[in-house]
Protein backbone atom coordinates (compact mmCIF):
# COMPACT_ATOMS: atom_id res chain seq x y z
CA UNK A 1 0.00 0.00 0.00
CA UNK A 2 2.84 2.71 0.92
CA UNK A 3 4.83 1.33 -2.75
CA UNK A 4 1.75 2.39 -4.25
CA UNK A 5 1.41 5.50 -2.40
CA UNK A 6 4.94 6.28 -3.80
CA UNK A 7 4.20 5.23 -7.22
CA UNK A 8 1.19 7.55 -7.24
CA UNK A 9 3.00 10.24 -6.21
CA UNK A 10 5.97 10.10 -8.64
CA UNK A 11 3.25 9.48 -11.38
CA UNK A 12 1.42 12.43 -10.34
CA UNK A 13 4.81 14.68 -10.98
CA UNK A 14 5.35 13.05 -14.23
CA UNK A 15 2.02 14.06 -15.73
CA UNK A 16 1.87 17.13 -14.19
CA UNK A 17 4.71 18.40 -16.11
CA UNK A 18 3.34 16.47 -19.48
CA UNK A 19 0.23 18.32 -19.56
CA UNK A 20 1.86 21.34 -18.73
CA UNK A 21 3.75 20.93 -21.96
CA UNK A 22 0.54 19.72 -23.97
CA UNK A 23 -1.43 22.71 -22.74
CA UNK A 24 1.91 25.69 -23.82
CA UNK A 25 2.03 24.09 -27.35
CA UNK A 26 -0.27 23.18 -30.23
CA UNK A 27 2.15 22.03 -32.69
CA UNK A 28 1.60 18.79 -34.54
CA UNK A 29 4.00 16.84 -32.56
CA UNK A 30 2.86 17.68 -29.13
CA UNK A 31 -0.50 16.44 -30.29
CA UNK A 32 1.47 13.04 -31.52
CA UNK A 33 2.66 12.78 -28.03
CA UNK A 34 -0.30 13.32 -26.71
CA UNK A 35 -1.92 10.66 -28.88
CA UNK A 36 0.86 8.19 -28.19
CA UNK A 37 0.29 8.18 -23.90
CA UNK A 38 -3.62 8.27 -24.07
CA UNK A 39 -3.83 4.86 -22.69
CA UNK A 40 -1.25 5.60 -20.19
CA UNK A 41 -2.37 8.55 -18.53
CA UNK A 42 -6.20 6.94 -18.19
CA UNK A 43 -4.31 4.37 -16.26
CA UNK A 44 -3.07 6.72 -14.30
CA UNK A 45 -6.53 8.67 -14.15
CA UNK A 46 -7.70 5.24 -13.19
CA UNK A 47 -5.30 4.85 -9.95
CA UNK A 48 -5.94 8.45 -8.87
CA UNK A 49 -9.40 8.08 -8.69
CA UNK A 50 -9.15 4.44 -6.57
CA UNK A 51 -7.04 6.53 -4.61
CA UNK A 52 -8.99 9.63 -3.99
CA UNK A 53 -12.53 8.16 -3.68
CA UNK A 54 -11.17 6.48 -0.29
CA UNK A 55 -10.63 10.37 1.03
CA UNK A 56 -12.61 13.52 1.80
CA UNK A 57 -12.56 16.30 0.13
CA UNK A 58 -10.59 18.40 2.42
CA UNK A 59 -7.70 15.07 2.68
CA UNK A 60 -7.79 15.23 -1.08
CA UNK A 61 -6.65 18.76 -1.39
CA UNK A 62 -4.08 18.74 1.58
CA UNK A 63 -2.11 15.50 -0.17
CA UNK A 64 -2.42 16.93 -3.74
CA UNK A 65 -2.64 20.86 -3.42
CA UNK A 66 -2.57 20.99 -7.25
CA UNK A 67 -5.24 18.55 -8.26
CA UNK A 68 -7.43 20.95 -9.02
CA UNK A 69 -4.50 22.27 -12.15
CA UNK A 70 -4.08 18.76 -12.94
CA UNK A 71 -7.26 17.95 -13.30
CA UNK A 72 -8.30 21.07 -15.24
CA UNK A 73 -5.70 20.98 -17.82
CA UNK A 74 -6.81 17.67 -18.62
CA UNK A 75 -10.25 18.31 -19.24
CA UNK A 76 -9.40 21.44 -21.35
CA UNK A 77 -7.34 18.75 -23.32
CA UNK A 78 -9.78 17.46 -26.53
CA UNK A 79 -7.62 14.66 -27.35
CA UNK A 80 -7.87 13.29 -23.70
CA UNK A 81 -11.80 13.95 -23.72
CA UNK A 82 -12.24 11.73 -27.01
CA UNK A 83 -10.29 9.07 -25.42
CA UNK A 84 -11.74 6.22 -24.42
CA UNK A 85 -13.00 5.98 -20.85
CA UNK A 86 -10.94 9.08 -19.71
CA UNK A 87 -13.61 11.66 -19.70
CA UNK A 88 -15.98 9.54 -17.49
CA UNK A 89 -12.86 8.73 -14.94
CA UNK A 90 -12.39 12.55 -15.08
CA UNK A 91 -15.89 13.33 -13.86
CA UNK A 92 -15.31 10.83 -10.92
CA UNK A 93 -12.22 12.58 -10.00
CA UNK A 94 -13.80 16.19 -9.81
CA UNK A 95 -16.72 14.46 -8.15
CA UNK A 96 -14.16 13.68 -5.71
CA UNK A 97 -13.41 17.20 -5.01
CA UNK A 98 -16.80 18.28 -4.13
CA UNK A 99 -17.33 19.07 -0.34
CA UNK A 100 -20.48 17.92 0.33
CA UNK A 101 -21.46 20.22 3.07
CA UNK A 102 -19.05 23.22 2.49
CA UNK A 103 -18.31 25.20 5.71
CA UNK A 104 -17.23 28.24 4.27
CA UNK A 105 -16.95 30.32 1.47
CA UNK A 106 -13.43 28.75 -0.02
CA UNK A 107 -15.03 25.16 -0.17
CA UNK A 108 -18.00 26.57 -2.01
CA UNK A 109 -16.42 28.58 -4.44
CA UNK A 110 -14.05 25.32 -4.96
CA UNK A 111 -17.63 23.62 -5.47
CA UNK A 112 -18.89 26.12 -8.16
CA UNK A 113 -15.41 25.46 -9.97
CA UNK A 114 -15.23 22.09 -9.79
CA UNK A 115 -19.27 22.73 -11.42
CA UNK A 116 -18.09 24.32 -14.33
CA UNK A 117 -15.63 21.92 -15.02
CA UNK A 118 -18.06 18.73 -15.10
CA UNK A 119 -20.35 21.43 -17.52
CA UNK A 120 -17.45 22.12 -19.82
CA UNK A 121 -16.49 18.35 -20.10
CA UNK A 122 -19.97 17.82 -21.16
CA UNK A 123 -21.04 20.67 -23.15
CA UNK A 124 -21.45 20.26 -27.01
CA UNK A 125 -20.46 23.86 -27.63
CA UNK A 126 -16.93 24.21 -27.89
CA UNK A 127 -14.90 23.11 -30.87
CA UNK A 128 -11.39 24.29 -30.28
CA UNK A 129 -8.90 23.64 -33.32
CA UNK A 130 -7.35 20.75 -31.79
CA UNK A 131 -10.58 18.91 -32.05
CA UNK A 132 -11.02 19.85 -35.81
CA UNK A 133 -7.61 18.86 -36.33
CA UNK A 134 -8.08 15.32 -34.80
CA UNK A 135 -11.48 14.93 -35.32
CA UNK A 136 -10.76 15.78 -39.53
CA UNK A 137 -8.39 13.15 -39.98
CA UNK A 138 -11.05 10.92 -38.68
CA UNK A 139 -13.91 11.55 -41.02
CA UNK A 140 -16.02 14.12 -38.46
CA UNK A 141 -16.77 17.68 -39.22
CA UNK A 142 -16.22 18.73 -35.76
CA UNK A 143 -19.89 19.80 -34.80
CA UNK A 144 -21.03 16.00 -34.92
CA UNK A 145 -17.91 14.94 -32.59
CA UNK A 146 -19.16 16.75 -29.30
CA UNK A 147 -22.67 15.74 -29.33
CA UNK A 148 -21.70 11.98 -30.43
CA UNK A 149 -19.36 12.32 -27.81
CA UNK A 150 -22.06 13.26 -24.91
CA UNK A 151 -24.58 10.96 -26.47
CA UNK A 152 -22.76 7.82 -26.13
CA UNK A 153 -21.16 8.41 -22.95
CA UNK A 154 -24.63 9.11 -21.39
CA UNK A 155 -26.48 6.10 -23.15
CA UNK A 156 -23.16 4.01 -21.92
CA UNK A 157 -23.73 4.99 -17.90
CA UNK A 158 -27.46 4.83 -18.84
CA UNK A 159 -27.39 1.15 -19.84
CA UNK A 160 -24.66 0.64 -16.64
CA UNK A 161 -27.66 2.17 -14.46
CA UNK A 162 -30.29 -0.07 -15.60
CA UNK A 163 -27.93 -3.40 -15.69
CA UNK A 164 -27.53 -2.46 -12.32
CA UNK A 165 -31.38 -1.97 -11.36
CA UNK A 166 -31.96 -5.90 -13.13
CA UNK A 167 -29.18 -7.27 -11.18
CA UNK A 168 -31.22 -6.63 -8.09
CA UNK A 169 -29.14 -8.38 -5.07
CA UNK A 170 -26.22 -9.73 -7.22
CA UNK A 171 -23.56 -7.54 -5.64
CA UNK A 172 -20.80 -8.90 -7.73
CA UNK A 173 -22.61 -7.08 -10.72
CA UNK A 174 -24.11 -3.76 -9.18
CA UNK A 175 -22.56 -0.24 -9.71
CA UNK A 176 -21.58 0.59 -5.87
CA UNK A 177 -24.06 2.96 -4.10
CA UNK A 178 -21.11 6.01 -4.19
CA UNK A 179 -20.57 5.90 -7.74
CA UNK A 180 -24.57 6.16 -8.25
CA UNK A 181 -24.44 8.93 -5.72
CA UNK A 182 -21.18 10.73 -7.45
CA UNK A 183 -23.59 10.53 -10.40
CA UNK A 184 -26.26 12.36 -9.05
CA UNK A 185 -24.14 14.94 -8.03
CA UNK A 186 -22.18 15.80 -11.70
CA UNK A 187 -25.79 15.58 -12.87
CA UNK A 188 -26.93 18.69 -11.15
CA UNK A 189 -25.50 21.24 -13.35
CA UNK A 190 -25.96 19.65 -16.61
CA UNK A 191 -29.66 18.47 -15.83
CA UNK A 192 -30.97 21.03 -18.06
CA UNK A 193 -28.84 19.49 -21.29
CA UNK A 194 -31.08 17.79 -23.83
CA UNK A 195 -28.75 14.88 -24.25
CA UNK A 196 -28.56 14.30 -20.75
CA UNK A 197 -31.87 13.22 -19.92
CA UNK A 198 -31.36 9.34 -20.56
CA UNK A 199 -29.02 9.58 -17.96
CA UNK A 200 -31.41 11.48 -15.34
CA UNK A 201 -34.35 8.95 -16.19
CA UNK A 202 -31.77 6.01 -15.45
CA UNK A 203 -30.67 7.45 -12.01
CA UNK A 204 -34.36 8.14 -11.22
CA UNK A 205 -35.67 4.78 -12.43
CA UNK A 206 -32.62 2.89 -10.65
CA UNK A 207 -33.77 1.78 -6.79
CA UNK A 208 -30.81 0.52 -5.00
CA UNK A 209 -30.91 -1.81 -1.78
CA UNK A 210 -29.89 0.37 0.56
CA UNK A 211 -31.34 1.20 3.89
CA UNK A 212 -31.39 5.20 3.08
CA UNK A 213 -31.62 7.20 -0.12
CA UNK A 214 -28.03 7.74 -2.06
CA UNK A 215 -29.36 9.50 -4.82
CA UNK A 216 -28.39 13.50 -3.55
CA UNK A 217 -31.12 15.62 -2.60
CA UNK A 218 -29.92 18.30 -4.65
CA UNK A 219 -30.26 16.31 -7.42
CA UNK A 220 -33.65 15.84 -6.95
CA UNK A 221 -34.37 19.40 -6.44
CA UNK A 222 -32.62 20.39 -9.46
CA UNK A 223 -34.80 17.74 -11.72
CA UNK A 224 -37.88 18.50 -10.38
CA UNK A 225 -37.34 22.54 -10.83
CA UNK A 226 -36.69 21.43 -13.95
CA UNK A 227 -39.62 20.03 -15.01
CA UNK A 228 -41.67 22.98 -13.46
CA UNK A 229 -39.68 24.75 -15.56
CA UNK A 230 -40.11 22.89 -18.75
CA UNK A 231 -36.47 22.20 -19.26
CA UNK A 232 -37.01 19.44 -19.01
CA UNK A 233 -39.25 16.51 -20.13
CA UNK A 234 -39.16 13.26 -18.76
CA UNK A 235 -41.67 10.21 -19.23
CA UNK A 236 -44.41 9.44 -16.42
CA UNK A 237 -42.87 7.05 -15.39
CA UNK A 238 -39.42 8.31 -14.47
CA UNK A 239 -41.09 11.56 -12.97
CA UNK A 240 -43.47 8.88 -10.56
CA UNK A 241 -40.29 7.69 -9.68
CA UNK A 242 -39.13 10.86 -8.35
CA UNK A 243 -42.06 12.02 -6.37
CA UNK A 244 -42.31 8.40 -4.89
CA UNK A 245 -38.61 9.16 -3.71
CA UNK A 246 -38.29 12.77 -2.62
CA UNK A 247 -41.61 14.02 -0.94
CA UNK A 248 -40.76 17.95 -0.88
CA UNK A 249 -40.65 17.83 -4.92
CA UNK A 250 -44.10 16.04 -5.13
CA UNK A 251 -45.14 19.02 -2.64
CA UNK A 252 -43.66 21.73 -4.47
CA UNK A 253 -45.41 20.62 -7.83
CA UNK A 254 -48.52 20.65 -5.93
CA UNK A 255 -47.99 24.52 -4.50
CA UNK A 256 -46.59 25.24 -8.38
CA UNK A 257 -50.14 24.60 -9.33
CA UNK A 258 -52.24 26.07 -6.29
CA UNK A 259 -50.03 29.55 -7.42
CA UNK A 260 -50.65 28.82 -11.27
CA UNK A 261 -54.45 28.46 -10.40
CA UNK A 262 -54.30 31.53 -8.07
CA UNK A 263 -52.32 34.30 -10.00
CA UNK A 264 -54.31 33.40 -13.36
CA UNK A 265 -57.18 35.95 -13.52
CA UNK A 266 -59.85 33.84 -15.47
CA UNK A 267 -59.77 29.81 -14.33
CA UNK A 268 -62.43 28.33 -16.52
CA UNK A 269 -62.80 24.12 -16.00
CA UNK A 270 -61.12 23.71 -19.32
CA UNK A 271 -57.62 26.10 -18.29
CA UNK A 272 -57.81 24.10 -14.75
CA UNK A 273 -57.51 20.86 -16.47
CA UNK A 274 -54.74 22.00 -18.85
CA UNK A 275 -52.82 23.13 -15.99
CA UNK A 276 -53.23 20.07 -13.97
CA UNK A 277 -52.67 17.91 -17.08
CA UNK A 278 -49.62 19.97 -17.91
CA UNK A 279 -48.35 19.32 -14.24
CA UNK A 280 -48.51 15.33 -15.07
CA UNK A 281 -49.86 15.15 -11.30
CA UNK A 282 -52.94 13.12 -12.39
CA UNK A 283 -51.04 10.75 -14.82
CA UNK A 284 -48.63 10.40 -11.32
CA UNK A 285 -51.49 9.80 -9.24
CA UNK A 286 -52.17 6.61 -11.12
CA UNK A 287 -49.78 5.55 -8.74
CA UNK A 288 -52.23 4.86 -5.59
CA UNK A 289 -48.98 6.86 -2.96
CA UNK A 290 -48.83 9.58 -5.19
CA UNK A 291 -52.50 10.09 -5.03
CA UNK A 292 -52.62 9.76 -1.80
CA UNK A 293 -50.68 12.86 -0.95
CA UNK A 294 -51.94 14.49 -3.72
CA UNK A 295 -55.24 14.40 -2.49
CA UNK A 296 -54.76 14.89 1.21
CA UNK A 297 -53.09 18.48 0.16
CA UNK A 298 -56.50 19.07 -1.39
CA UNK A 299 -58.43 18.06 1.85
CA UNK A 300 -56.10 20.17 4.04
CA UNK A 301 -57.13 23.23 1.02
CA UNK A 302 -60.64 22.80 1.38
CA UNK A 303 -60.51 23.03 5.10
CA UNK A 304 -58.17 25.54 5.10
CA UNK A 305 -60.75 27.64 2.69
CA UNK A 306 -64.04 26.35 4.52
CA UNK A 307 -64.72 24.46 1.33
CA UNK A 308 -64.43 27.01 -1.07
CA UNK A 309 -66.35 26.51 -4.74
CA UNK A 310 -62.82 27.12 -6.35
CA UNK A 311 -61.12 24.28 -4.53
CA UNK A 312 -63.80 21.80 -5.27
CA UNK A 313 -63.92 22.55 -8.85
CA UNK A 314 -60.27 22.06 -8.95
CA UNK A 315 -60.40 18.66 -6.97
CA UNK A 316 -63.31 17.64 -9.71
CA UNK A 317 -61.52 18.34 -12.53
CA UNK A 318 -57.97 16.60 -11.38
CA UNK A 319 -60.39 13.72 -10.16
CA UNK A 320 -61.78 13.67 -14.10
CA UNK A 321 -58.15 14.17 -15.54
CA UNK A 322 -57.13 11.18 -12.73
CA UNK A 323 -60.16 8.81 -14.15
CA UNK A 324 -58.95 9.05 -17.58
CA UNK A 325 -54.80 8.35 -17.27
CA UNK A 326 -56.18 5.20 -15.39
CA UNK A 327 -58.35 4.27 -17.98
CA UNK A 328 -55.74 4.93 -20.53
CA UNK A 329 -53.00 3.11 -18.65
CA UNK A 330 -55.05 -0.36 -17.46
CA UNK A 331 -58.25 -1.68 -18.81
CA UNK A 332 -58.47 -3.35 -15.42
CA UNK A 333 -57.33 -1.67 -12.50
CA UNK A 334 -54.00 -2.94 -10.80
CA UNK A 335 -54.75 -1.35 -6.88
CA UNK A 336 -58.06 -1.89 -5.77
CA UNK A 337 -59.90 0.93 -5.04
CA UNK A 338 -59.31 1.13 -1.35
CA UNK A 339 -55.55 1.96 -1.79
CA UNK A 340 -57.09 5.05 -3.56
CA UNK A 341 -59.97 6.03 -1.04
CA UNK A 342 -58.94 4.03 1.93
CA UNK A 343 -61.72 5.85 4.92
CA UNK A 344 -64.91 5.24 2.80
CA UNK A 345 -66.88 2.29 1.18
CA UNK A 346 -65.76 -0.04 -1.89
CA UNK A 347 -68.99 0.09 -3.11
CA UNK A 348 -69.29 3.72 -2.99
CA UNK A 349 -66.42 4.45 -4.41
CA UNK A 350 -66.90 1.64 -7.24
CA UNK A 351 -70.61 3.45 -8.75
CA UNK A 352 -69.21 6.90 -8.47
CA UNK A 353 -66.18 6.17 -10.18
CA UNK A 354 -68.29 5.52 -13.38
CA UNK A 355 -68.89 7.85 -15.96
CA UNK A 356 -72.74 9.38 -15.49
CA UNK A 357 -72.65 10.45 -19.29
CA UNK A 358 -71.92 6.12 -20.04
CA UNK A 359 -75.30 5.61 -18.03
CA UNK A 360 -78.21 5.30 -20.12
CA UNK A 361 -81.00 7.68 -19.28
CA UNK A 362 -83.73 5.44 -18.25
CA UNK A 363 -80.87 4.51 -15.18
CA UNK A 364 -80.11 7.70 -14.14
CA UNK A 365 -82.41 7.73 -11.25
CA UNK A 366 -82.28 4.68 -10.34
CA UNK A 367 -78.12 5.04 -9.81
CA UNK A 368 -78.76 8.49 -8.07
CA UNK A 369 -80.99 6.55 -5.39
CA UNK A 370 -78.48 4.13 -4.63
CA UNK A 371 -75.35 6.51 -4.19
CA UNK A 372 -78.06 8.06 -1.85
CA UNK A 373 -78.91 5.33 -0.46
CA UNK A 374 -74.67 4.54 0.11
CA UNK A 375 -74.23 7.91 1.51
CA UNK A 376 -77.24 7.99 3.73
CA UNK A 377 -76.17 4.99 5.29
CA UNK A 378 -72.12 5.90 5.76
CA UNK A 379 -73.48 9.29 6.92
CA UNK A 380 -76.63 8.87 9.01
CA UNK A 381 -75.48 4.73 10.71
CA UNK A 382 -74.23 5.51 14.04
CA UNK A 383 -73.21 2.01 14.82
CA UNK A 384 -69.85 2.48 13.33
CA UNK A 385 -69.12 4.96 15.87
CA UNK A 386 -66.42 7.51 13.39
CA UNK A 387 -66.78 11.11 13.81
CA UNK A 388 -65.25 11.19 10.48
CA UNK A 389 -67.52 9.30 8.49
CA UNK A 390 -69.87 12.19 6.98
CA UNK A 391 -66.91 13.69 6.22
CA UNK A 392 -65.25 11.18 4.34
CA UNK A 393 -67.91 10.76 2.47
CA UNK A 394 -68.87 13.91 1.25
CA UNK A 395 -64.69 14.48 0.53
CA UNK A 396 -65.17 11.34 -1.58
CA UNK A 397 -68.88 12.79 -3.58
CA UNK A 398 -67.22 15.91 -3.88
CA UNK A 399 -64.72 14.41 -6.36
CA UNK A 400 -67.21 13.57 -8.44
CA UNK A 401 -69.31 16.42 -9.39
CA UNK A 402 -70.97 15.28 -12.57
CA UNK A 403 -73.49 13.18 -10.24
CA UNK A 404 -74.77 16.46 -8.74
CA UNK A 405 -75.06 17.79 -12.16
CA UNK A 406 -76.89 14.65 -12.48
CA UNK A 407 -79.35 15.19 -9.59
CA UNK A 408 -80.38 18.48 -10.07
CA UNK A 409 -81.22 17.78 -13.91
CA UNK A 410 -83.28 15.55 -12.96
CA UNK A 411 -85.06 17.54 -10.35
CA UNK A 412 -85.58 19.81 -12.91
CA UNK A 413 -86.27 18.11 -15.78
CA UNK A 414 -88.83 15.36 -14.34
CA UNK A 415 -92.47 16.31 -13.94
CA UNK A 416 -92.95 13.69 -11.22
CA UNK A 417 -92.87 14.74 -7.64
CA UNK A 418 -89.19 15.36 -6.73
CA UNK A 419 -88.16 12.08 -5.43
CA UNK A 420 -86.64 12.33 -1.89
CA UNK A 421 -83.35 10.22 -2.35
CA UNK A 422 -82.07 12.66 -4.93
CA UNK A 423 -83.10 16.19 -2.95
CA UNK A 424 -81.27 14.40 0.10
CA UNK A 425 -78.57 13.67 -2.26
CA UNK A 426 -77.45 17.63 -2.86
CA UNK A 427 -78.74 18.83 0.33
CA UNK A 428 -75.92 16.72 2.13
CA UNK A 429 -73.74 17.85 -1.23
CA UNK A 430 -73.65 21.63 -0.16
CA UNK A 431 -74.57 21.24 3.62
CA UNK A 432 -72.09 18.11 4.61
CA UNK A 433 -71.99 18.94 8.36
CA UNK A 434 -75.92 19.59 8.84
CA UNK A 435 -78.21 17.52 10.84
CA UNK A 436 -81.04 15.53 10.29
CA UNK A 437 -83.38 18.07 10.99
CA UNK A 438 -80.98 20.97 9.03
CA UNK A 439 -80.78 18.66 6.13
CA UNK A 440 -84.73 18.01 5.90
CA UNK A 441 -85.38 22.04 6.48
CA UNK A 442 -82.87 22.32 2.84
CA UNK A 443 -84.60 19.88 1.35
CA UNK A 444 -88.50 21.25 2.23
CA UNK A 445 -86.82 24.64 0.56
CA UNK A 446 -85.92 23.17 -2.40
CA UNK A 447 -88.90 21.94 -2.97
CA UNK A 448 -90.96 24.69 -2.94
CA UNK A 449 -88.57 26.25 -5.23
CA UNK A 450 -88.81 23.20 -7.71
CA UNK A 451 -92.66 23.78 -7.22
CA UNK A 452 -92.10 27.54 -8.77
CA UNK A 453 -89.76 26.63 -11.30
CA UNK A 454 -92.25 24.06 -12.63
CA UNK A 455 -94.51 26.57 -12.94
CA UNK A 456 -92.91 29.11 -14.81
CA UNK A 457 -91.81 26.35 -17.23
CA UNK A 458 -95.57 25.99 -18.18
CA UNK A 459 -96.11 29.19 -17.91
CA UNK A 460 -96.10 31.25 -21.47
CA UNK A 461 -93.81 34.32 -20.68
CA UNK A 462 -91.26 34.25 -18.25
CA UNK A 463 -89.42 37.23 -16.50
CA UNK A 464 -87.40 37.90 -14.00
CA UNK A 465 -89.62 38.80 -11.17
CA UNK A 466 -90.98 35.41 -11.63
CA UNK A 467 -87.24 34.05 -11.11
CA UNK A 468 -87.48 36.36 -8.02
CA UNK A 469 -90.39 34.94 -7.00
CA UNK A 470 -88.78 31.53 -6.51
CA UNK A 471 -85.22 32.60 -5.42
CA UNK A 472 -87.09 33.89 -1.97
CA UNK A 473 -88.26 30.48 -1.33
CA UNK A 474 -85.26 30.32 0.55
CA UNK A 475 -85.69 31.70 4.11
CA UNK A 476 -82.04 31.52 4.64
CA UNK A 477 -80.78 35.14 3.88
CA UNK A 478 -76.98 33.96 4.15
CA UNK A 479 -75.77 33.18 0.34
CA UNK A 480 -73.29 30.89 1.83
CA UNK A 481 -76.26 28.56 3.81
CA UNK A 482 -76.38 25.27 1.92
CA UNK A 483 -80.13 25.63 1.06
CA UNK A 484 -79.09 28.74 -0.59
CA UNK A 485 -76.10 27.27 -2.42
CA UNK A 486 -78.27 25.03 -3.50
CA UNK A 487 -81.40 27.09 -4.92
CA UNK A 488 -78.85 28.92 -6.68
CA UNK A 489 -77.31 25.90 -8.35
CA UNK A 490 -81.24 24.97 -9.22
CA UNK A 491 -81.92 28.75 -10.82
CA UNK A 492 -78.99 28.60 -12.70
CA UNK A 493 -79.53 25.31 -14.63
CA UNK A 494 -82.63 26.40 -15.12
CA UNK A 495 -82.01 29.39 -16.66
CA UNK A 496 -79.77 27.47 -18.99
CA UNK A 497 -82.45 24.97 -20.29
CA UNK A 498 -85.58 27.02 -19.91
CA UNK A 499 -86.69 29.21 -23.42
CA UNK A 500 -85.25 32.60 -23.12
CA UNK A 501 -83.05 31.92 -19.87
CA UNK A 502 -80.34 33.34 -21.34
CA UNK A 503 -82.63 36.68 -21.73
CA UNK A 504 -84.24 36.50 -18.36
CA UNK A 505 -80.83 36.09 -16.88
CA UNK A 506 -79.29 39.27 -18.13
CA UNK A 507 -82.79 41.00 -16.88
CA UNK A 508 -81.96 39.82 -13.47
CA UNK A 509 -78.50 40.60 -13.66
CA UNK A 510 -78.98 44.17 -14.77
CA UNK A 511 -81.51 44.83 -11.64
CA UNK A 512 -79.33 42.80 -8.86
CA UNK A 513 -82.75 40.76 -8.40
CA UNK A 514 -80.11 38.41 -7.95
CA UNK A 515 -76.74 38.44 -6.81
CA UNK A 516 -73.77 36.41 -7.07
CA UNK A 517 -72.15 34.36 -4.43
Amino acid sequence: MAQDSVDLSCDYQFWMQKLSVWDQASTLETQQDTCLHLAQFQEFLRKMYEALKEMDSNTVIERFPTIGQLLAKACWNPFILAYDESQKILIWCLCCLINKEPQNSGQSKLNYWIQGLLSHILSALRFDKEVALFTQGLGYAPIDYYPGLLKNMVLSLASELRENHLNGFNTQRRMAPERVASLSRVCVPLITLPDVDPLVEALLICHGHEPQEILQQEFFEAVNEAILLKKISLPVSAVVCLWLRHLPSLEKTMLHLFEKLISSERNCLRRIECFIKDSLLSQAACHPAIFRVVDEIFRCALLETDGAPEVIATIQVFTQCFVEALEKENKQLQFTLKTYFPYTSPSLATVLLQDPQGIPQGQWLQTLKHISELLRKAVEDQTHGSCRGPFESWFLFIHFGGWAEMAAEQLLMSAAEPPTAVLWLLAFYYGPCDGRQQRTQTMVQVKAVLGHLRAMCRSTTLSAKDLQTAAGQGTDTDPRAPAQQLIRHLLLNFLLWAPRGHMIARDAITLKEIRPQ
